[in-house]
C-alpha cells in the first residue's frame, strides 16, 4: 500500500500541475471585495443524533400553513388538493424517472407527461404545450423570448417586448436576466386607476415582438380588455397572456380571444405552497411557435408494430450539449411536480374545476363585501370584478396592520409596498376554497380593531 500524501502535499502537487503557488492566486481573478476572508461561523462536527435533534429543533420552529389561519396569496396559492395525488406521486416509478430518453422502456411515464400535456391545452384553449417548465416567472420570459425568435426584427430595429407595469419585482428580475443578455428591450404597459390595463397604450406596442399581460392581474381584478388587445397589436406581434390556471373554471380561455402564447403558475394544482416551492410552469402555445417553444414535448404517434406509442420529440440537442446553439437555455422539466398537477386537474374534470373557480370567487366575493362594510378602511377597485384576492386601502401602512394580525394568529394578507414602495397602506388580501366563514368574520373583527384604533390614534 503506497503512502497517503498528506491534505497539504496534495494541494501543493495539484497547484504544481497549474504552475500556481497559492490557492489565492488560483482565485487572483476573483474581485478583492467579494471575496471572505475570515473563518466561517461554522459549528464543532456533530455525531448523527445531534444532527437529527438540530433538524427537529429547527423544524419546529415552522408555523405550518395548514394550522394557519391564512389570506396570503400573491402568486401562490391554497387549494384543496386530493389525498390521491400524493399516494400516486409516491409510487416508485414517478420518484425515479427523470428524462425518459428510450421510449421503449418509459411508456408509462411518456404517457402520463402526454397527458399533462393535452390538459394543459384544452385549460388554456391552446394546440399545443410542452411538458411544463420551471415555475410561472420562467414561463412568462421564455414566451418572451420565443416571441421575439419568431417575430424578430433585428435587421431594421432592436427587439422590443411589453410587459404590464403590474407584474412583481420578482417576475420582472427574471424576464430582465432573460433579455438582457439577448439585447432586447423591456417595456412597460400602463394601467388606468381603476387598475385595468390602459387600452390606449397598447398602439405603441403596435410592431413590438411580443405583450405580456396577466389575466387575473396582480391586483386580482379580471380584465375584460385584454380580449381587445390582438385586434390592435395584430399578427404581427404575439400576446402573452400569464393565468391563474383555476380561474379557467370561470373564465374564457386566453386561447379563445386570440392568444398566441398562454403561461402560467402550475402550483395550484396538485401542489401546497411549501415556501415558495417546488413549482412548475405551464407553457402553450399556437403551432406558430411550436418550433421556437422551450424545453421538451412528448408526442403519440404508432409504433412499427401498428401500436399506440409515445416518444420525446422536438427537443433539440443544442438544449442540452451545445448551449450556444440552443433556442433556450431550458433543457429540462419539473416533471414529478407537473405530473401532480395533471392528477389533480384529472380527478376534478370540467365540472369539478368550474366548482373550484366558483368556490374561489365566492370566497373572493364574501370578504371583499364584509370589508367593504368598514368604514375604516377601502378598497379601490371595488367596482371590478376579482378572482382570489383584492387591494384593501388602509389607515395606516400594511406592514404595522400585518404584525397586529398575526399576533392573533392571522396571516392577513401581502403587504404590497413590496412590490409598488409608493402603496404602503396597501394589503392585498386573498381568499380560496380553504378558507371557511368563520375565517373570514375572523379577520374582519380584528381589522375592524386595528384601523379603528389607528383612525382614533391620527385622531388625537
Amino acid at each position: 500500500m503506497t503512502d497517503q500524501l498528506p491534505n497539504l502535499g496534495r494541494e501543493a502537487e495539484m497547484l504544481g500541475e497549474m504552475n500556481l503557488n497559492s490557492i489565492d492566486e488560483l482565485f487572483a481573478d476573483v474581485p478583492p471585495e467579494v471575496r471572505y476572508n475570515g473563518e466561517l461561523p461554522l459549528p464543532e462536527p456533530q455525531s448523527e443524533e445531534e444532527l437529527l435533534r438540530d433538524a427537529k429543533r429547527l423544524l419546529g420552529a415552522n408555523r405550518p400553513l395548514s394550522e394557519s389561519i391564512s389570506f396570503l396569496g400573491a402568486g401562490l396559492y391554497r387549494n384543496y388538493v386530493p389525498a390521491l395525488v400524493g399516494q400516486l406521486i409516491r409510487r416508485g416509478e414517478f420518484l425515479t424517472a427523470y428524462t425518459p430518453y428510450q421510449p421503449e422502456v418509459s411508456q408509462g411515464m411518456l404517457q402520463a407527461m402526454w397527458e399533462f400535456q393535452t390538459l394543459s391545452s384544452e385549460l388554456c384553449g391552446m394546440p399545443v404545450a410542452n411538458i411544463s417548465l420551471y415555475d410561472g416567472s420562467t414561463a412568462a420570459a421564455e414566451a418572451l423570448t420565443c416571441a421575439v425568435r419568431v417575430h424578430n426584427r433585428k435587421a431594421t430595429q432592436k427587439d422590443v417586448v411589453y410587459v404590464s407595469e403590474l407584474i412583481s419585482p420578482a417576475k420582472r428580475s427574471v424576464i430582465f436576466n432573460y433579455t438582457q443578455g439577448g439585447g432586447i428591450e423591456v417595456r412597460t404597459l400602463k394601467h388606468t386607476s381603476d387598475g385595468l390595463l390602459d387600452l390606449s397604450s397598447l398602439i405603441i406596442a403596435e410592431g413590438a415582438c411580443g405583450v405580456y399581460v396577466e389575466q387575473p392581474n396582480p391586483l386580482g381584478l379580471l380584465d375584460g380588455g385584454l380580449t381587445q388587445i390582438k385586434q390592435i397589436i395584430g399578427e404581427n406581434t404575439a400576446l402573452i397572456v400569464g393565468v391563474q390556471p383555476t380561474s379557467l373554471g370561470v373564465v374564457e380561455a386566453p386561447g379563445n380571444y386570440g392568444a398566441d402564447i398562454v403561461v402560467g403558475e402550475g402550483q395550484v394544482f396538485g401542489t401546497p405552497m411549501t415556501a415558495g416551492g417546488p413549482l412548475y410552469g405551464i407553457f402553450t402555445c399556437t403551432e406558430k411557435y411550436l418550433r421556437q417553444m422551450p424545453g421538451r414535448i412528448v408526442g403519440r404517434t404508432i409504433d412499427n408494430k401498428g401500436a399506440e406509442a409515445f416518444c420525446l420529440t422536438l427537443s433539440t440537442r443544442e438544449q442540452h450539449i451545445r448551449r450556444h446553439r440552443a433556442t433556450s437555455n431550458i433543457c429540462t422539466n419539473e416533471t414529478l411536480i407537473a405530473l401532480m398537477g395533471a392528477m389533480h386537474m384529472s380527478l376534478l374534470g370540467p365540472e369539478g374545476l368550474n366548482r373550484l373557480a366558483l368556490r374561489n370567487m365566492a370566497s373572493c366575493q364574501l370578504i371583499k363585501q364584509k370589508i367593504a362594510e368598514l368604514s375604516s378602511v377601502a378598497i379601490p377597485h371595488i367596482h371590478g370584478h376579482h378572482y382570489n384576492e383584492f387591494v384593501v386601502e388602509l389607515p395606516g401602512t400594511a406592514a404595522d396592520c400585518l404584525s397586529y394580525l398575526d399576533t392573533k394568529g392571522i396571516i392577513g394578507g401581502f403587504d404590497l409596498s413590496r412590490w409598488y414602495p409608493e402603496r404602503k397602506n396597501w394589503l392585498l388580501v386573498t381568499a380560496t376554497d380553504q378558507n371557511t366563514s368563520a375565517e373570514v368574520e375572523l379577520l374582519v373583527a380584528h381589522l375592524a380593531a386595528w384601523s379603528s384604533a389607528k383612525i382614533q390614534g391620527l385622531s388625537a
